[in-house]
């Protein structure tokens, strides 16, 4: 069974969970695209607004938003924003984390940007830190890390820069830091007893966490339960349609917790299984109310996106729904490259059209095309010119203030 043709007849909301087939129904792809495209709010002019109000709102809608460190153009995380928010500046960022304090970083599936209200799904994470001094990102000890956080108490924020002689050692692991006091300013990060209050440049300035925010005391952790709840919810929301590995993108021990609450979620007719057309295996859940009218999307609507945008950093779900394989060569060699360094994806309507390696010369505020890759040569003519477009869009917020 499909739901809605190519002109859809609208079903009354209320109604789709009574009407459930047992059977999966099927989306068709251009079905599948266009509810992603829109619960990534991809299809609206300026869906979140303007201002360190809309960043929050955003990071928030979409769960979290990735951070790189990558500068050949600018970084993935004003880009992502810049995407769904026009009038983004990189000033509304600093605001919502340094002035207005809804959004916090932590480790998701990477360094990430969140919003403050989902502090309490990673204070468990926070907490196990502490018990595990010598885990990841956390390597330091007691000593050091009470001589930052004395510092940091008397001084207020302080950066990895503020603390100097330190005697290098050994680094534990490649990304690991040779200086002892980073090692205990990351380690205060990872668990919840420090939160970056500011960044300048690429220096990150470190704060009491509770003087930070202006809490009494920490957030009290959820349970697991309501962060499997939390995690499936910030998927639907962000994806529109989910399947256990999108949910659990790089997590994959969460799975059968998270299958339990899908099931039951089945059952009460919260949830409708569905499968996408070519693809009769992976079981693929949406709320009902979405099916009843899915969104167009403007054919000409195009963005230049990351590729760590949340549209495209799941490859495989990509490749399904998109049919584009996307390729992050920026730790390839050079001479085994096929698209390119910093290769970005060019969404246009509902299709991934193209694909520009591109370099911002910071010294004569210029956007350099490195190479151009069609992806779909069905529409060139008319494509040109709508990516143009949005090449200048991009190059005027690249060289903003």
């Amino acid at each position: 069974m499909t739901i809605l043709a190519a002109n859809p007849k609208r079903i009354r909301p209320g109604n789709m969970a009574s009407r459930i087939p047992r059977a999966p129904i099927i989306l068709s792809t251009e079905q599948a695209r266009n509810l992603w495209i829109a619960a990534q709010r991809l299809n609206e002019d300026a869906p979140f607004g303007s201002g360190p109000e809309a960043v929050h709102r955003a990071v928030a809608h979409l769960g979290y938003v990735q951070i790189d460190t990558i500068s050949i153009i600018e970084r993935c995380h004003h880009h992502i924003l810049f995407n769904r928010i026009p009038a983004y500046r990189r000033a509304d960022l600093h605001a919502a984390q340094s002035d207005q304090k809804t959004l916090f970083e932590y480790w998701t599936h990477a360094l990430a940007y969140l919003p403050v209200e989902a502090f309490p799904y990673y204070a468990r994470n926070m907490r196990a830190h502490r018990k595990d001094p010598q885990g990841w990102g956390g390597q330091s000890n007691a000593y050091y890390l009470r001589k930052v956080m004395k510092r940091i108490a008397d001084e207020g924020p302080l950066s990895s820069a503020d603390f100097q002689n330190d005697r290098l050692v050994e680094k534990a692991h490649l990304w690991a830091s040779r200086k002892p006091s980073k090692r205990a300013l990351q380690s205060g990060f990872y668990s919840g007893r420090l939160a970056i209050a500011r960044r300048k440049g690429i220096n990150r300035y470190y704060d009491l966490t509770e003087r930070h925010f202006g809490w009494d005391k920490l957030p009290k952790p959820a349970t697991t339960p309501q962060k499997r709840d939390y995690e499936l919810n910030r998927a639907l929301t962000a994806q529109g349609f989910v399947s256990l590995d999108s949910i659990c993108h790089l997590t994959p021990a969460k799975k059968p917790q998270i299958k339990e609450r899908i099931e039951r979620r089945l059952k009460r007719k919260d949830l409708i299984e569905c499968r996408l057309e070519g693809d009769e295996k992976t079981r693929l859940f949406v709320p009902p109310e979405l099916l009843d009218e899915i969104p167009a999307v403007d054919p000409d609507r195009t963005h230049i996106l990351s590729p760590f945008d949340p549209l495209i950093i799941q490859r495989k779900r990509t490749n399904a729904v998109f049919g584009h394989d996307h390729i992050f060569e920026a730790y390839v060699p050079p001479d085994k490259r096929q698209w390119g360094y910093f290769t970005l994806p060019v969404l246009i309507g509902n299709r991934i059209a193209a694909g520009l390696d591109l370099k911002a010369d910071r010294g004569s505020n210029t956007l350099q095309i490195n190479s151009w890759h069609w992806f779909d040569e069905a529409h060139p003519q008319t494509d040109k010119p709508l990516i143009e477009a949005a090449l200048d869009r991009f190059s005027k917020f690249q060289f903003a203030d």
